[in-house]
């Protein structure tokens, strides 16, 4: 596509298409007159953006790069979208029915927003699409992360102004700084100030030429503006400023960025049927034209804009587009990184052997489950030295929770010179650290579905800032699997330490386990909730996540030193099965128990243990049995979650009929939900956080939350035997050493020192 004359024809071809997608249900191509029962009954998509996307596209195309990848942040857009992978022919090379062809073009138009089709924004079932856009903001920063380890690629990310407003995309302008020449792609972003969002101006809509250029020099970019409304041939305006841009990318010599100024909704009639402005406003943004089922008038305008792109000159009788329209495109939705479950390999995941700590008998051993975690991740970060496709995103917190073995492997990326003291910089790293959990969720997205492998450490109480992001990449996972083209990708990785029970020094605003809770409510087929309890189960935990394809895996992790309660071998027996007795800490393993004390978490298993060890002093004959769970959704009914276990399992875990009292990590409320479908379910006590917290000491924080091990052994000995005595003394016991807390400043040597004995 050379010519200036045969990019306008494809550009009028391609907004024909996206207005008839959103209008039209039958008589695509207007070949009688418009009638209202041609309509769709619902008219849903945003004309607005869709001729800023056509006249990009068209531009992408005449550049001629098969290397490109574009990632189009205004989601509703998709009108646009789909009219360009039909013209391309990508439709058709997934899916036959959408072929280049009257049949094909009328069920193009008929599923866009139809039930059973396409929804009205993109999403997986779009070829090409790696951002769905269906919350705006994160466009650019997965265009980042796609370039990674990907020399080659070039990222063109379409920004929306009214997007350009949002938090994560303003922190995801610097994220050009951390891209290395050597391995990675570049990104071209194009900002679309178009000028208005649903009912407002935008802010990047109402800048200066001037300010524009100026703000974004600042961040590193060399703007370029392309204004349609100061030229006769916009196309060969965007022409020169793509061709300058991939020359200047290409060659590495600086880092481009176009400003597209284009009318709201260009090509929609100026005013409507009352003499209302529509191009150029934001009355044009979403359905520019929405009486048309009940205003003749209006229809008849509908009828006027359509022919206004002539059709007839652009398509075949038969449908199809004519020869001069479709040769030579590049087929930018067919770029292999667009579908990266084909290009994702398996990790060379180290074995845990050199890795595990020794534990001769349970307690024995101390170690920090994160540092064990960092040193595995470390030779994990070597052997993928020569092939790159592993790397770790994180909000600056790497070193604070223990995992800084890893900078021993790679450093952290970085290209700008550092004008004072650091450590562990460089290009090149495979270490992203900045803090902003929004960038670091973006670029793993980018990475994940572009065939990359990733892990995201962060403290626990701000992994709830991407809470939105993850509800959009599990729709997205879910929507994937349900695609069959769609290959799988690397599993999305989280690992959250500096949890709450150990964010006593940080105080309340640290204190917040609340991201659980959000993962609990997506498809049991694409979410998984991990709480090791110590070093060893941690590994065999990330270990599987690793190896995992398709699927949201929170693992919950604590960094400090600790105590160690399996091996090796006892720890991979735990996590296959998710749950299990532990017969070394119960007095009884065997037969019907009078209380079940169970624990999932790190802080949680401690107290646990050592609520076990109080009631042999304070109720010696009460049968206990000690339960730990270690994958939280084992504990969910079968028919629910695939990793529930059998109610023959669920038995012999929790008993028939004892009563349960379940040291929880997080808020009481997860488990109970987790719970639900179970057999009386009721007897299941649960104490975890209640929102109580403060600068304190860490026992005082359980205490606050009835989390300590002096109220999970009074709660004990209460519903096995209604012995009150015993439980008020337990509780005695326990504000006397509250008290002593409270008098040095420090837990008391009872706590601090205590340690498991058989």
């Amino acid at each position: 596509m050379a010519s200036t004359v045969t990019t306008q024809r494809y550009r009028r071809a391609a907004d024909y298409l996206s207005a008839a997608m959103i209008y039209l249900r039958d008589n695509v191509l207007l070949c009688e007159p418009l009638r209202v029962e041609h309509l769709k009954p619902r008219l849903l998509g945003h004309w607005g953006t869709c001729p800023g996307i056509n006249f990009l596209y068209a531009g992408l195309n005449r550049l001629g790069d098969e290397r490109v990848l574009l990632v189009t942040g205004p989601g509703h857009g998709a009108p646009a979208n789909h009219a360009n992978l039909w013209l391309e022919g990508t439709h058709e090379h997934y899916d036959p029915a959408l072929r280049r062809d009257g049949e094909g073009l009328a069920e193009l138009v008929r599923r866009f927003s139809w039930p059973g089709g396409f929804p009205s924004h993109l999403s997986p079932q779009v070829p090409g699409v790696i951002h769905e856009g269906g919350e705006l903001g994160y466009a650019l920063a997965t265009a980042f992360g796609a370039v990674l380890d990907k020399p080659d690629l070039l990222a063109v990310c379409l920004v929306g102004d009214g997007e350009a407003e949002t938090g994560p995309t303003a922190g995801s302008w610097h994220a050009l700084k951390y891209l290395d020449p050597r391995h990675d792609g570049v990104v071209l972003p194009v900002l679309h100030a178009n000028g208005y969002k649903i009912s407002s101006p935008t802010i990047y809509g109402c800048m200066s030429d001037d300010d524009l250029t100026s703000y974004f020099r600042g961040a590193g970019w060399s703007p370029l503006i392309v204004d349609v409304t100061r030229t006769d041939d916009p196309d060969a305006l965007l022409a020169e400023a793509l061709t300058h841009a991939h020359g200047e990318l290409r060659a590495r010599r600086s880092s481009p960025m176009i400003v597209l100024r284009s009318p709201k909704g260009w090509g929609v009639p100026e005013v409507d049927t009352g003499g209302v402005p529509l191009e150029g406003t934001f009355r044009a943004h979403q359905v520019p034209l929405g009486n048309v089922h009940d205003d003749p008038a209006e229809l008849r305008l509908l009828e006027s804009w359509l022919h206004s792109y002539r059709p007839e000159e652009l398509f075949t009788e038969d449908g199809r587009p004519h020869d001069d329209l479709v040769a030579g495109l590049p087929g930018l939705g067919r770029v292999p990184e667009a579908n990266g479950g084909a290009l994702r390999r398996d990790l060379p995941l180290p074995g845990l052997d050199d890795f595990a700590v020794a534990v001769d008998g349970p307690g024995t051993a101390s170690a920090s489950p994160t540092g064990t975690a960092g040193k595995w991740l470390a030779r994990l970060m070597r052997d993928t030295e020569d092939r790159r496709d592993f790397r770790i995103v994180c909000p600056d917190e790497l070193a604070s929770n223990k995992l800084d073995a890893v900078l021993e492997a790679t450093d952290r990326a970085f290209t700008p010179p550092v004008p004072g003291y650091a450590e562990h910089m460089g290009p090149g790293g495979r270490v992203m650290e900045v803090l902003s959990e929004h960038l670091c969720q973006g670029w793993l997205e980018g990475y994940l579905l572009t065939g990359g492998h990733g892990l995201f450490p962060c403290y626990e109480a701000f992994a709830s800032i991407v809470d939105s992001m993850v509800n959009q990449y599990a729709k997205f996972l879910k929507l994937s699997a349900e695609t069959p083209w769609r290959e799988p990708v690397a599993s999305l990785n989280y690992l959250l330490t500096s949890e709450g029970w150990r964010q006593e020094h940080n105080g309340y605003s640290h204190q917040g386990p609340g991201f659980l809770n959000n993962l609990l409510t997506k498809k049991a087929s694409t979410t998984r909730i991990y709480l090791p309890p110590d070093a060893n189960t941690l590994l065999v935990t990330l270990r599987n996540c690793l190896a995992s394809t398709d699927k949201i895996n929170l693992v919950i992790a604590g960094k400090n030193e600790s105590a160690q309660w399996l091996g090796p071998a006892d720890a991979e027996r735990h996590c296959a099965a998710g749950a299990g007795v532990w017969d070394w800490a119960s007095s009884a393993p065997d037969g019907e128990p009078d209380v079940v004390l169970a624990c999932a978490g790190g802080i949680p298993t401690v107290e646990t243990l050592a609520a076990a060890t109080l009631l042999r002093e304070h109720a010696p004959d009460l049968r206990v049995r000690v339960v730990n769970v270690v994958d939280l959704l084992a504990i969910a009914p079968r028919d629910r979650h695939p990793h529930g276990l059998t109610d023959q399992d669920f038995r012999a875990c929790f008993g028939d009929a004892a009563p349960v009292v379940f040291g929880f990590h997080g808020y009481p409320s997860a488990v109970h939900e987790v719970l639900h479908g179970r057999a009386d379910p009721a007897r299941f006590h649960v104490h975890g956080y209640q929102e109580e917290g403060t600068t304190t000491t860490p026992f005082d924080l359980l205490v606050d939350n009835t989390m300590s091990r002096y109220d999970l052994a009074a709660d004990a000995v209460l519903r096995a035997r209604g012995d009150t005595a015993a439980a008020r003394g337990l509780i005695e016991e326990r504000d006397r050493l509250r008290g002593l807390s409270h008098r040095d400043g420090v837990d008391p040597a009872e706590i601090t020192g205590w340690r498991w004995s058989a």
